[in-house]
């Protein structure tokens, strides 16, 4: 642990100057190109924000902070090299003098963390409004400057554990496991053997207190179970219980499916999953990860999203017991209990070896 008790906490105001990223006004068909080698970052919170690339010239200079203002703060990102803009993404681009991509990567890191703490999502944007006044601490100097030298320091110690844990990964043995598919069946989320769909609390996280935080806030993200804060209580609101599965029906996190451990509120867009009949929480994640790679498979954000297919086209595939029509809930009993021992044994070396 850091004993920050010397540190002080700077406005990002005060840090950066934020602004929108230099973009080309043209539509995706024409800007993104399967040759192309230059990055271009979208709004998107994967692949370290990167969209897709383009044959265009870069529009933005490397080492700087970018993030997205239409979503939570899960894309705020590290620009090492040059890059295209669009539509949305803030560059930070830095007020002090010294800017290397380890003092960059330090103070990223706590601002991602005080950003996400505060839970932004779809309903409760991360503008750039919002980013100019969160506060950070950072390290202090006796002089009370921020010591730039230990930013420095600490991050290359990180990068150096992280090369030689990565070196650990790759000595474990893991085997891909291959399932013959072809008698499994397709079901829909409401048939008898699955779920009542609810439709949520619909609930927006900017009015809501968290003085005396004990109830998960499960918002459309992929992060955490899909926990974006931890909320009170809401008189007259009963919580939704453990063992339900959400489902984010839009946005960029479409078709995200977790089988919450606590009691819990939703967001706008996302359902509960009520099971029918009883299912062990192995079974749960084997269905969970099913309805996730459909949803991403065959429905698109903000074109095509589950919310209007949810409840009347949308399906999945499950394994059956000899060609019924009845699901063999023992196989995927039996697979996830497979997949949790190997995952166990490949934390347990990955531990003793660090």
């Amino acid at each position: 642990m850091i004993n920050i008790s010397s540190w002080k906490k700077y406005r990002i105001e005060d840090l950066f100057d934020i602004r929108p990223t230099k973009h080309y006004n043209a539509k995706n068909a024409l800007l993104f190109d399967e040759l192309g080698t230059n990055p271009v970052v979208g709004n998107v919170a994967y692949n370290n924000g990167i969209g897709g690339y383009t044959d265009k010239p870069n529009t933005e200079k490397g080492n700087i902070i970018t993030f997205s203002d239409t979503t939570n703060a899960n894309t705020i990102f590290y620009r090492e090299s040059d890059f295209v803009g669009y539509s949305h993404v803030q560059g930070m681009y830095p007020k002090f003098n010294r800017v290397t991509p380890n003092i960059l990567m330090f103070i990223l890191t706590i601002f991602y963390k005080t950003a996400i703490n505060k839970g932004y999502d779809y309903d409760f944007k991360f503008t750039r409004n919002y980013a100019k006044n969160i506060e950070i601490p950072l390290p202090t100097t006796h002089q009370q400057e921020i010591d730039f030298d230990f930013m420095e320091e600490y991050i290359e110690n990180i990068k150096q554990n992280v090369n030689y844990r990565i070196k650990l990964i790759k000595h474990i043995k893991d085997t891909p496991v291959r399932i013959d598919v072809n008698k499994w069946k397709k079901f829909h989320l409401y048939d008898d053997q699955l779920f009542e769909i609810d439709m949520g609390n619909k609930l927006d996280k900017i009015k809501m207190t968290d003085k005396n935080p004990t109830i998960d806030f499960v918002g459309r993200s992929h992060n955490n179970n899909g926990v974006t804060a931890k909320v009170d209580k809401i008189f007259g609101i009963q919580p939704y219980k453990p063992g339900y599965l959400t489902l984010a029906l839009g946005g960029e996190y479409l078709g995200s499916c977790f089988v919450q451990q606590n009691n819990f509120y939703t967001s706008q867009n996302l359902v509960v999953l009520k099971p029918k009949t009883k299912m062990t929480m192995y079974q749960k994640q084997f269905i969970a990860t099913m309805i996730f790679k459909e949803g991403r498979r065959k429905y698109k954000a903000f074109v095509d999203e589950l919310n209007r297919h949810v409840k009347s086209d949308f399906s999945f595939y499950l394994p059956v017991i000899n060609d019924t029509s009845n699901i063999d809930w023992e196989f995927m009993e039996q697979f996830m209990k497979k997949q949790a021992v190997k995952a166990e044994q490949n934390f347990n070396f990955f531990n003793t070896k660090s």
